[in-house]
């Protein structure tokens, strides 16, 4: 199955003479769907293309699947002409990604469960569809609970399906929710059991409505005048484009007018700054964060460098303990000590740690000056 969706994909690509879009079966692109059109295809399957409600409600019926790519941009018109056609079909209907927006309407009894916690999916149910395809790649979408009777679920995440296949209607029909449409798409169709999964789902019937939601679908939604609409449905289809190249070009304009055009110039600070005071703001915010290990850090750091070149290791060794602790110990007058433990221990428990720590690193600092 997957060479036979790796050659649908390629086949797709060289035969390929315009570019549509996004899970369009027409299109080539690696987020178009032209290679499961191609395979449902030599399956004997007539896929239909459609951009309205109505001309999808229109091509229902019992020898038909009818694909919704969209269901959340549907209005509720629309979604009423659809949820009619799922009544009264006798045929099946996959409605894609379907959040809780577009569930009330087509699906009611069914509600989301958040998002997928992984991409692929073992399918850990009866339905003969999963069953045959194994392993797919349902996840990285949206998942579903129902308390409806006759339900299957497939393909948990987290306890929850993000594949249900409900009986719909008193003609047979049945109604599935499908998650995540990455087993639709060109570039995952060969991974895993999606082509097989993709396949089964769409090719159960002989003709395959697959329907697009276009903007004069929205239009003629929009002109019902059967209830107000809020403010993103109004704002026509595409907005969403246009925003991202305007972001996209201030992008470009903020590292356009931010390039640098030489080298930095030091400048003169108009207030002289005392290091007390510098020091003691870095405290400060160390204390306020709790971030004893960087002040820690810090503090041994600059003692470890300071020692180095007091008794004579080099820079580039000066945090190596090998190298700086014999140094340092032979130095030393007094009893013995655990100079490794104050140069290169652990984390201070407590701010009086810290400070503890801070007086031992002097004192031993102020030793080795006046051995």
């Amino acid at each position: 199955m997957a060479v036979l969706a790796a050659g649908a994909v390629v086949l797709a690509v060289l035969n390929s003479g315009t570019r549509h879009g996004h899970l369009d079966p027409r299109s080539a692109d690696p987020s178009g769907s032209r290679a499961v059109a191609e395979l449902l295809k030599e399956r004997g399957v007539t896929t239909r293309v459609v951009t309205t409600a109505r001309e999808a409600a229109d091509a229902t019926g019992p020898r038909t699947t009818l694909l919704v790519t969209a269901p959340d941009r549907l209005g509720a018109t629309q979604r009423s002409v659809i949820r009619s056609a799922i009544d009264l079909s006798g045929g099946r209907t996959v409605l894609l990604a379907p959040g809780d927006h577009s569930l009330s309407d087509l699906s009611p009894g069914v509600r989301t469960e958040g998002d997928a916690t992984a991409d692929d999916l073992d399918p850990r149910c009866p339905l003969p569809a999963a069953d045959s395809a194994g392993r797919a790649g349902t996840g990285g979408g949206l998942r579903y609970t129902t308390t409806l009777p006759g339900a299957t679920a497939c393909y948990p995440s987290g306890g929850h399906p993000t594949l249900l296949v409900l009986p719909t209607g008193t003609t047979g029909g049945d109604t599935v929710l499908l998650g995540s449409e990455t087993i639709l798409l060109n570039e995952s169709l060969a991974e895993e059991g999606n082509a097989s999964l993709a396949l089964q789902l769409l090719g159960s019937r002989p003709d395959l409505v697959w329907y697009l939601p276009s903007l004069a679908d929205a239009d003629a939604d929009a002109g019902s005048g059967d209830e107000d609409k809020t403010l993103f449905e109004l704002v026509p289809a595409g907005w969403s484009w246009a925003l991202l190249q305007l972001f996209l070009a201030a992008v470009l304009a903020a590292l356009w007018r931010a390039r640098r055009l030489g080298p930095l110039v030091t400048e003169k600070l108009p207030v002289a700054i005392r290091a007390s005071e510098t020091t003691e703001g870095r405290a400060r915010l160390y204390r306020k964060a709790g971030a004893r290990d960087r002040a820690a850090t810090v503090l041994r750091a600059a003692t470890r460098e300071r020692l180095a070149a007091l008794v004579g290791v080099p820079p580039t060794r000066a945090h190596e303990p090998a190298a700086l602790v014999p140094a340092v110990s032979a130095r030393l007058t007094g009893g013995p000590r655990d100079v490794t433990a104050v140069l290169f221990g652990t984390t201070p428990s407590d701010d009086a740690a810290l400070v503890a720590l801070a007086d031992h690193l002097d004192a031993l600092e102020r030793e080795v000056r006046t051995s």
